[in-house]
């Protein structure tokens, strides 16, 4: 099948201007990184979308899902098949103390809301950068707080476009793991049970926490995120800050020098540079401690 015919075909379901060839993925990822996505295909509903993966995996058609690209390297060469982007499924719902998010809604942006409807639990959130679906597949979590302390269901897609509704328990909700990224599911939607709070002491922790993260994280260029997850034992950060590699990177990528743990984009860096500061990192610690760096960030595509 040719990807004319793959186009041609998704636009029984999506809408055509939905459905872009060799679309660039730079403006898609926090890393401003990557190459192009033989073709990207923007569900408006959560019944486009099940269409979309169920004709990818019909077809054989290898099915990337991209959130807010906020944990996510693109390789240069970029990606093969089709990219599926949940960036039109963002709706949010607040109904007391449960809240139903849609998969694209920014993390972040949900905790603002619910923060002024005077619901805690969510604050944590405040300055992640993903989208649910993302931070559900993850289990994120900042600040002492994780998703899985909140969340009560998820809607995903399996690989064959079958939808089902997992439970906090199912879901196997561990540090920066889930069900959700070990059998391949696509995250529709999720459900979560906050508390009633006072809303100057909420209005209060965010103010904390986003001040705590700009102090602290080199917003003012493009990255990942933090790069590593924490090694048992260990900060990843001073690990990497001890081994004198802040300002070190290859190309236009540079450990970050306000965060050890951030690799930033800071001269118009390719992904290659980017990849190849991560090993150099993780070769570097590897050898001064004997601590293996374990990625959080996701490298995909082709070189």
């Amino acid at each position: 099948m040719t990807l004319k015919q793959w186009e041609l075909d998704l636009a029984q379901w999506v809408q055509p201007h939905n459905i872009r060839r060799n679309e660039s993925l730079k403006k898609y990822t926090m890393t401003k990184l990557g190459g192009k996505a033989d073709l990207f295909v923007l569900p408006a509903t959560e019944e486009q979308a099940a269409a979309v993966v169920k004709y990818a995996y019909e077809h054989k058609i290898p099915l990337l899902m991209l959130g807010n690209g906020s944990n996510m390297v693109v390789r240069d060469g970029g990606i093969r098949g089709i990219v599926i982007h949940f960036a039109l499924l963002n709706e949010v719902r607040i109904e007391g103390n449960h809240v139903f998010v849609q998969s694209g809604a920014l993390i972040k942006e949900v905790s603002k809301m619910v923060a002024a409807q005077s619901l805690t639990g969510f604050e944590f959130a405040c300055g992640i950068p993903g989208s649910i679906g993302g931070a559900m597949a993850m289990n994120a979590g900042a600040y002492g707080g994780e998703v899985k302390d909140i969340v009560t269901s998820c809607t995903v897609l399996t690989p064959e476009g079958e939808q089902i509704v997992l439970t906090n328990e199912q879901l196997e909700l561990t540090y920066r793991k889930s069900i959700i990224a070990k059998k391949g599911y696509y995250v529709l939607s999720a459900t979560f049970q906050l508390t009633s709070g006072d809303q100057q002491e909420i209005d209060a922790k965010i103010a904390d926490l986003t001040h705590q993260r700009e102090s602290k994280q080199p917003l003012e260029y493009p990255s990942a995120g933090s790069v590593f997850k924490r090694p048992p034992g260990y900060f990843a950060g001073k690990l990497i800050q001890d081994s004198d590699l802040q300002g070190k990177g290859v190309g236009g990528a540079e450990v970050s020098t306000k965060h050890a743990g951030f690799i930033v984009n800071k001269d118009n860096a390719s992904a290659t540079d980017y990849i190849e500061t991560i090993k150099m990192v993780q070769k570097v610690v590897k050898e001064k401690f004997n601590v293996d760096l374990e990625m959080e960030v996701k490298i995909v595509g082709e070189d």
